[in-house]
């Protein structure tokens, strides 16, 4: 009776982990990128097509399979209603898979339990669970591969999970391909089931964008390869690395190009996976796994400079499984490591997030969502053109259709950028001739500033300093150690 009841337990700690990470919707943190998710599955929904602007196919997102999941829940709750039931949903697809995780790599109920909440209140853990992308969606499949495929020996998820993971990110193939050279090593023999779900995978995500968008990459891999390409000289990239390193492994963001926390965090992750490896553990298995993963990833990102904070979510989590093993398993003086690892990193990066939550929240909801809202009430036309960046909130609650400057929800401008990539931004504006310009820039000085004065007026000046103030003092004060936002300009075109 004792050890059933012992069993539920992580399953208890999963429900509060969940419950306790909801404080955080409070802060009304939400990606960018969600709403171009979430335009999409719109778009869907009210043309049949899988775009951006009406019914004009585009990749506009990275994610297919989490646009047909956003789909669904616009079908069933509505447009109006439907972000919340989401974002609960990620959270507990998230967790669900971290209790999968557990299972992997410990035997105790109780420090699983432990793991499972530990874990899930990491800035990773929390991004993953309420920013809106589909992270959360990721690593509850990749989780289930592991446990069911290759813990349980279940057929249908070594072949139907690698297809599902693939048709979410194309770039999960590098996970796909450490698990099988892992699994290769430890067993000595090809797992030809396994091997059968990959290229069934990858048969189905390229001949999914091939079918239907006329491509075998995302548009929004091709947008940002051809607007980001740079061709560093070494010198360059040692001080790209070391401006960047800090952002990619650590789990905060410092300023500076010299960040020892992550130092200190990376050795203490190795230290203890080599501590645990040596203990011939059936886990083994799957630390390599996890670990090997996790450096992979972030090295080839790293390598591609990408910037962008969220492909290096998961791998920062599963580099830091092996310290929390470490600490939970210790037979002598455990609750004194126990108790250090939370004062000192878990309760202090809680906090951080905590505080980068509210701040950021309040300049993606109060600040960036309003310039939305006043151009959606605005213009009433929602067949008018905007031109900008970027393409979340405000193309999401203003409705217009939108011209972006990366081209990942309008190919027309990557021809652009090819034909001229230092004056493609004028040259679309003259081109396309679109009602609405927002900008950083004031565009009314500079090399184009006669033609956007001839032809264009301000309609209306956004500033960052304007959403700082609040009658809570305390979010006053935290919306003014980390303002959260740009200063634009937003022009109307006149009429000719």
């Amino acid at each position: 009776m004792t050890e059933s009841k012992n069993s539920k337990i992580p399953i208890y700690a999963v429900i509060f982990t969940v419950v306790f990470k909801l404080l955080f919707l409070l802060t009304r943190y939400i990606q960018e990128d969600s709403f171009i998710t979430w335009r999409v599955a719109q778009n869907l929904l009210d043309y049949g097509v899988i775009g951006f602007n009406g019914n004009t196919k585009i990749s506009a997102s990275t994610t297919h399979l989490y646009v047909f999941v956003s789909y669904l829940f616009n079908l069933i709750f509505g447009k109006e209603n439907f972000i919340v039931p989401i974002l609960i949903f990620n959270s507990l697809l998230f967790t669900i898979g971290s209790l999968f995780l557990s299972h992997l790599v410990l035997k105790n109920p109780w420090h699983k339990a432990v793991f499972i909440f530990l874990l899930g209140v990491l800035p990773p853990s929390i991004k993953i669970s309420i920013l809106g992308m589909e992270y959360g969606l990721l690593f509850f499949l990749e989780m289930a591969l592991l446990y069911y495929g290759f813990r349980k020996h279940k057929t249908w998820a070594l072949i139907v999970l690698p297809v599902l993971i693939l048709f979410t990110r194309i770039d999960t193939a590098i996970f796909l391909g450490i698990v099988f050279l892992v699994d290769t090593y430890f067993n000595r023999r090809l797992r030809v089931k396994y091997i059968l779900g990959g290229i069934l995978g990858i048969s189905v995500a390229l001949a999914f964008n091939w079918l239907y968008f006329g491509e075998l990459i995302n548009n929004t891999i091709v947008a940002k390869k051809l607007l980001y390409d740079h061709n560093f000289t070494t010198q360059q990239n040692i001080e790209y690395f070391t401006s960047n390193y800090g952002n990619f492994w650590g789990m905060l963001k410092l300023p500076g190009n010299f960040n020892p926390l992550t130092i200190v965090i990376l050795l203490f992750e190795l230290l203890c996976f080599i501590y645990l490896i040596r203990q011939k553990e059936k886990r083994n298995y799957f630390l390599w796994m996890i670990f090997l993963f996790g450096w992979t990833k972030q090295i080839i990102f790293i390598s591609q400079k990408s910037l962008f904070d969220w492909y290096y979510w998961v791998p920062q989590l599963l580099l830091f499984v092996p310290v929390l093993i470490f600490v939970l398993e210790q037979k002598v003086k455990r609750n004194w490591w126990l108790s250090l690892l939370i004062l000192f990193y878990i309760l202090p990066m809680l906090a951080f997030q905590t505080i980068h939550s509210i701040a950021t929240g309040n300049g993606e909801w109060n600040y960036r969502r309003k310039m939305g809202l006043f151009l959606g009430n605005y213009e009433k036309d929602k067949n008018q053109w905007i031109f900008l960046e970027p393409a979340g909130y405000i193309p999401y609650f203003s409705g217009l259709k939108t011209i972006d400057e990366v081209g990942l929800v309008d190919k027309q401008i990557q021809e652009e950028i090819k034909k001229d990539k230092k004056n493609y931004w004028i040259n679309t504006v003259k081109n396309r001739k679109p009602k609405y310009l927002l900008s950083y820039q004031d565009l009314f000085e500079g090399e184009n500033a006669e033609y956007y004065k001839a032809h264009y007026k301000i309609l209306k000046e956004f500033r960052v300093k304007d959403y700082i103030k609040s009658d809570n003092k305390i979010l006053e004060k935290i919306y003014k150690l980390k303002p959260s936002g740009t200063d634009y300009n937003l022009y109307e075109r006149l009429k000719d």
